[in-house]
This record gives structure tokens, sequence and C-alpha cells, in this order.
């Protein structure tokens, strides 16, 4: 029979196993995209394919760093993305502070509004904000995508931190409020900087989802000029020819901004995903 021992190495050495597989199965198919930036298009349909080029090339992201219509989607794609982000925390800052400290008639039920928002499929709504947008003249604007991308960015922003706000004792804020504060002052200057794990994670949380969200960039926009990443990645696919190379050396350029995100707030991000689970 086996010792207990060794049944928990054979169980670590079965979980490892499990994790390597998973994580080759993910990385991949991103590490194939990153091959096939560095080749030439024509190489790309080599038979057999190989991961590894002879020819290895930058010349992809030459022309997309080069093409000024190509790096006006990356611009596009900041201001968006950005704007949702910063908007978003304000508004679940204020949102959350109310929901977690204060008692007002309806709150079950505006909750209850809050996550059934988040559970529509956007598919569902491309129709009905289209007509929004456009009788609001914010067709082809700016502030119609930040608009329409907060609508599924703030659900999620606000139960995330009312459940951070719920695990830091009322005891802080009354404190403040004691000694003549207001409640907008406690908020500020008391809840929010020890918030900062919470809104690092929904803050990242926000940015990937305004940066990588395609249907409403796309049917919302009409100009080049005004369109984002994704539709950008998506134009490169000509009637006649794909650009396979440029297309995953875009796609490559467009992961930077969300790896580089995750990869200098980690700790943080999940300090604050689990901060926010323990209480809700």
């Amino acid at each position: 029979m086996l010792t207990r021992q060794r049944r928990r190495l054979y169980a670590k050495i079965a979980v490892l196993a499990g994790l390597c597989v998973g994580a080759a199965f993910a990385g991949l198919p991103v590490v194939w995209m990153l091959s096939t930036s560095f080749k030439t298009n024509g190489e790309v349909f080599q038979v057999p394919p190989r991961l590894i080029t002879d020819n290895f090339s930058f010349d992809a992201y030459a022309k997309i760093l080069g093409d000024a219509a190509q790096l006006r989607f990356f611009i596009n794609s900041y201001i968006v993305a950005l704007s949702v982000t910063v908007l978003t925390l304000f508004v679940a800052i204020l949102a959350a502070y109310g929901f977690s400290r204060y008692n007002f008639p309806m709150k079950r039920s505006i909750n209850a509004v809050i996550v059934t928002v988040q559970a529509v499929p956007p598919i569902t709504l491309v129709i009905p904000y289209f007509g929004l947008v456009v009788g609001l003249g914010l067709y082809n604007t700016y502030p119609g995508l930040i608009l329409t991308h907060m609508v599924f960015t703030l659900p999620y922003a606000i139960i995330m931190m009312t459940a951070y706000f719920n695990t830091l004792p009322r005891e802080l804020d009354e404190s403040v409020k004691v000694d003549g504060a207001s409640s907008w002052t406690a908020l500020w200057r008391i809840l929010v900087p020890i918030s900062v794990p919470g809104l690092v994670a929904v803050g990242v949380y926000t940015f990937m989802i305004s940066w990588n969200e395609y249907l409403f960039a796309l049917t919302l926009t009409r100009t080049d000029d005004m369109r984002t990443v994704p539709i950008g990645i998506q134009l490169l696919m000509g009637q006649h020819s794909y650009e396979w190379n440029q297309m995953m050396a875009m796609s490559i350029l467009g992961s930077i901004p969300v790896l580089l995100l995750f990869l200098l707030f980690q700790r943080r991000f999940i300090g604050g995903l689990t901060s926010g689970a323990v209480k809700a």
C-alpha cells in the first residue's frame, strides 16, 4: 500500500503535469502568433508549417508602426480604454460607497438591476444602442464608444467595489465624521487610499474589456480614423488576400498594454480580487 507521503507526492505530480499541459495548450497559440509575425506572408502557408522561421523579419512590425492609419487605431484604443477606465472607477467608487454605507429605498432592487445588466449578452443590445447613439448624435464619436463601453464595465465595477468596501470597517469613516469631516472627505481621504488593491483589480479588468471590445467598436463607428485596434486587425483581411503576418504583429502589439498592466499590478490585482470576494 502507498504511504500517505507517497500519495501526496503522486497527487502533486499529477496536478503539476495537468497544469503544464494546460499552460502548453493555452500558450501554444500565442507562441505561434508571435512566430507568424516574424515570417513573410508567403512563408505563413509553407507546408509543412514551421514554428521557427529561417527568414526572421521585422517587416510586419515595420509596416504596422510605419503606417499612420494603423497607429491611429492604437491612439483611438488608448483614448477610449483609458477614458472608460477612469470614468468607470469614479462612478463605481461613488455608487459602491452608497451601497456599502447607506440604506435607501429600493436598494435591493437597484442592486438586482445592476446584476441583471451584467448578465445580458451584449449582442442583444447592438440594435437598441445603435439607434440610441445615432439619435443622440454620438455616432462615430469618442463619447459614443466610451458611454457604450461603460454600460458593460460599470456593473462589475460597482459589484466589485461594493464587496471591497464591505470588507472595510465602518469605524474608519465614522471616526473621521466624528471630527467634523463630511462623507465626501471620509470616502476620498480614508476609504479610497486603502482600497487601492480593489481599484487596481477593477481598473485592469475595465481596461481589458474596453481595449478588446469589438462588436460595438465596429457598429458605432464609420470611419477608420475613429476605429480601434480590434477593428484594425479585422481590416487587414482583404477581399482577395489576408495579411497574416501583419495581423499577428498587430495582435502582439495590441496585447502588450494589457500584458504590461497585469505584470505591473499583478500582486495588487490578485489581492483586490481575493479581498473583494471575502464579504459581499
